[in-house]
């Protein structure tokens, strides 16, 4: 392997090692703010609490140019009537008391990589 090669692949792991650390945190972040009673982060649907799955909610918004906005303002605000047939009306609160905007946005972020 050249010195190039070399560099270019300890780069590649230093990027994915980041990257799993980053993911660790805002799932931590998730469960911390009580997310995770309501939301999982597996695709299966016996995994569904009372609201839908992260990866649910990232297949819903990932062709929608305004989803990353949208889903901001709902975690901020709390929404009603998006995932009735998952919730059977049960609100999902609002988080703008309890995460800052950077948190917020980070937590939408990671939940549309899902």
């Amino acid at each position: 392997m050249t010195a190039r090669c070399t560099s270019v692949f300890a780069v590649l792991v230093t990027l994915a090692t980041i990257s799993a650390g980053q993911v660790a945190s805002e799932e931590a972040l998730a469960k911390k703010n009580g997310c995770l009673e309501c939301h999982s982060v597996n695709k299966s649907a016996t995994d569904k609490l009372v609201g839908p799955s992260f990866p649910g909610i990232a297949a819903k918004y990932k062709n929608d140019a305004n989803g990353r906005a949208v889903l901001i303002e709902r975690v901020k605000k709390g929404s009603k009537g998006n995932w009735t047939n998952l919730s059977h009306g049960v609100p999902m609160p609002p988080y703008s008391e309890r995460l800052s905007d950077a948190e917020i946005k980070r937590l939408v972020q990671w939940l549309l990589s899902l």
